[in-house]
């Protein structure tokens, strides 16, 4: 999994070529912003959009319903569930 980066201030420090920045600058000035916001609001955009794919599961609609189909017909519990079954603390089966 990948690593969580967490800092305890506001600041975050990006190196980047001087043709990169003349271009962000360049896309905040037609954005009519300044490039903190220009690339925080463009980072977090994509950021969102990374976690919400990350967060979905995506079914065709046959394995939707045989989700749908196994969720209103359980299988009966087979002979590795009915030991873990077994173990739960009583009223939690």
């Amino acid at each position: 999994m990948p690593r969580a980066a967490v800092d305890d201030n506001e600041r975050m420090n990006l190196r980047v070529k001087p043709e990169v920045k003349a271009r962000l600058v360049r896309a905040a000035a037609l954005r009519h912003t300044d490039l903190t916001d220009f690339v925080t609001r463009t980072a977090l955009r994509e950021a969102e959009a990374i976690i919400a794919e990350a967060e979905q599961v995506k079914l065709s609609e046959r394995d939707s319903l045989l989700v749908l189909d196994l969720l209103e017909n359980p299988p009966a519990p087979n002979a590795k569930l009915r030991p873990a079954i077994a173990e739960l603390p009583s009223g939690k089966a």
